[in-house]
């Protein structure tokens, strides 16, 4: 289950904010840009797993293309940065 924090990083990247727990009266907004509504942060619980879950696929992705064009295999890349 996705937290306060990870949802409100997902939906606002960037917004100054502090939040305490999951509960919408408890985010304190500091920046100059309009805060969401309780809606759009309730169903950004829903939407979170689906999200992580694209970023997960685009870092190793992005980790394979690296590693193929270095044309170093996972263990030797770990060999070389240990």
């Amino acid at each position: 289950m996705a937290k306060g924090w990870e949802v409100l990083n997902m939906l606002c990247p960037g917004v100054e904010l502090t939040v305490s727990g999951n509960d919408y009266q408890n985010i304190n907004w500091h920046s100059n840009k309009p805060a969401i509504t309780k809606k759009q942060f309730d169903d950004g619980f829903a939407q979170f797993d689906a999200w992580k879950a694209e970023q997960d696929a685009a870092k190793a992705s992005a980790k394979a293309a690296l590693l193929t064009k270095l044309g170093l295999t996972e263990d030797e890349a770990k060999l070389l940065l240990s």
